[in-house]
């Protein structure tokens, strides 16, 4: 078992105990240190703790790190400045309206969150397994530790969720993702989502010489080479680019669940739920949660947790539904990306929504202008 500023407090006791060191686990306890609470963070992986994924930062969630004090090191992020779609020879662009985006490998991301959390002054102990909750706080390596609050960071397949007695969900879904880096120079400071018959390829340029290259589909056997040969022209450009790492997969779940805390349990992350990783706002949803959380730990009071939980996962989950039906239906996606192609305005207007730079009135207004011009188109 390896630690970090540990112990916490000399009592042997801390005021948050949480399970899982990735993001989530991290931003809750550097939001949590920002309330003077003491904190100690442990996880069974050794660091850096790395996930498959797209790699990009949206400029929300660049925004949300910014608020826990976080800012990106220059050199260990790429910018990038919008978004860009291709289907079936179609291809539409737009930039975000405001702020940087940014591709950085999640490895580099989980360094930078560490680091930051330690001169917080949170506890951390890696390659520290959870084995259980109990009365008095929870209980590492069968150890107990004792803690007023007990937060489960531990990802998708949460074990405190189970402990706790929150696995009932609404809504239940999964897709499965695929992730390679490749070493070859950014052809476009876009992050490109490629759409095909039946998978969705992300490129995000996390590096002056570096692409990450993720499929997402339903199917677990889809691996990314089987996947390339649908897109030629990508396939083409990376043909001869050498890989910086393994193939490595995950699982991206779609959760609701129905309770999000119970008594001085609490869940945030993925544990807590999840929208598909087609959006690209993960990361962002995870980093609101962590703070609204450590907000309702330092009152002393989750019953807020509950609700306004709900409410920060209203527009990923929208847009992550209107995506997921473009990916489902071929003919709804040819007549949206001819839209979007002959009306550049709509998709400025789209990623606005999804970035979270619109107003709740022009979420409206521009949820019902895309419409009517799919209909129209």
């Amino acid at each position: 078992m390896l630690s970090e500023n540990v112990p916490a407090t000399g009592s042997g006791s801390v005021d948050v105990f949480i399970a899982g060191g990735g993001p989530a686990g991290l931003a809750t306890a550097i939001a949590a240190r920002r309330h003077g609470l003491s904190v100690l963070v442990a996880d069974g992986a050794p660091t850096p703790i790395d996930k498959p994924c797209g790699e990009g930062l949206m400029p929300d969630s660049v925004e949300a790190l910014h608020k826990l004090g976080i800012t990106l090191p220059e050199g260990d992020a790429f910018p990038f400045r919008g978004i860009r779609f291709l289907s079936d020879g179609s291809n539409a662009a737009a930039e975000f309206p405001s702020g940087t985006a940014y591709g950085i490998r999640r490895t580099t991301l989980h360094r930078i969150m560490v680091d930051h959390a330690k001169a917080a002054g949170v506890s951390l102990l890696w390659q520290a397994a959870v084995t259980g909750l109990h009365p008095e706080g929870a209980l590492v390596n069968g150890k107990l530790v004792k803690a007023r609050w007990i937060v489960g960071a531990d990802g998708s397949s949460s074990r405190v969720r189970s402990w706790a007695n929150l696995d009932a969900h609404r809504h239940l879904s999964h897709r499965f993702a695929f992730r390679r880096h490749y070493r070859i120079h950014p052809w476009t400071n876009f992050m490109e989502l490629h759409w095909g018959r039946a998978c969705q390829i992300y490129v995000t340029p996390v590096g002056a010489d570096e692409v990450c290259v993720a499929v997402i589909s339903q199917s677990p056997k889809l691996r990314l080479d089987d996947a390339l040969t649908e897109f030629p022209n990508l396939s083409a450009r990376l043909q001869s680019a050498e890989h910086s790492d393994n193939e490595r997969g995950a699982i991206t779940v779609t959760r609701k669940l129905h309770n999000v805390y119970r008594d001085r349990i609490a869940l945030v992350g993925d544990a807590s739920g999840g929208v598909d990783a087609i959006t690209g706002e993960g990361l962002c949803l995870t980093f609101r949660q962590s703070a609204l959380l450590a907000d309702c730990l330092a009152t002393g009071d989750l019953r807020p947790y509950q609700t306004r939980h709900r409410k920060i996962a209203q527009r990923p989950a929208f847009m992550a539904q209107m995506m997921l039906l473009m990916g489902r239906q071929t003919s709804l996606r040819a007549h949206a990306m001819r839209a979007l192609e002959s009306s550049p305005h709509l998709f400025a207007k789209m990623l606005a929504m999804h970035v979270g730079a619109a107003t709740p009135r022009d979420y409206l207004t521009s949820s019902l202008a895309i419409g009517w011009n799919f209909l129209r188109v």
